[in-house]
């Protein structure tokens, strides 16, 4: 599986990002795909996150109600709409998939890939 991220870019405070992340290869067995971002001198985090199927999201507390998760299935993209950025949100964003591989046994083994990341950097 790879993973492709655009959209990243400089904005000012209280502005909005789109951020794009095509998955291609492997991907009819993804299971989940979502978003973390890593600022300098951190460790990265989850921002959030959207499963497959249902489409369920998960969101960390401090995007909530600012940012949004979406996917497009046939495109195999997923979508992080940022809005009312904030400078502590200046970090670089990377997309990730988690992909299950069901073995005849009834085993299952989990594969996770990451983007090369894409920098949003917000201004005061």
């Amino acid at each position: 599986v790879q993973l492709v991220e655009s959209g990243g870019g400089l904005v000012q405070a209280g502005g909005s990002l789109r951020l794009s992340c095509a998955a291609s290869g492997d991907t009819y067995t993804i299971n989940a795909m979502g978003w973390y971002r890593q600022a300098p001198g951190t460790q990265r985090e989850l921002v959030a996150t959207i499963t497959r199927g249902d489409g369920d999201t998960n969101y960390a507390d401090p995007v909530k109600g600012r940012f949004a998760i979406s996917r497009d299935n046939a495109k195999n993209t997923i979508y992080l709409q940022m809005n009312n950025l904030k400078p502590e949100d200046t970090a670089v964003y990377y997309c990730n998939a988690v992909r299950t591989r069901y073995y005849s046994d009834g085993a299952t083994s989990q594969f996770e890939y990451w983007g090369q990341g894409t920098l949003v950097t917000v201004s005061e």
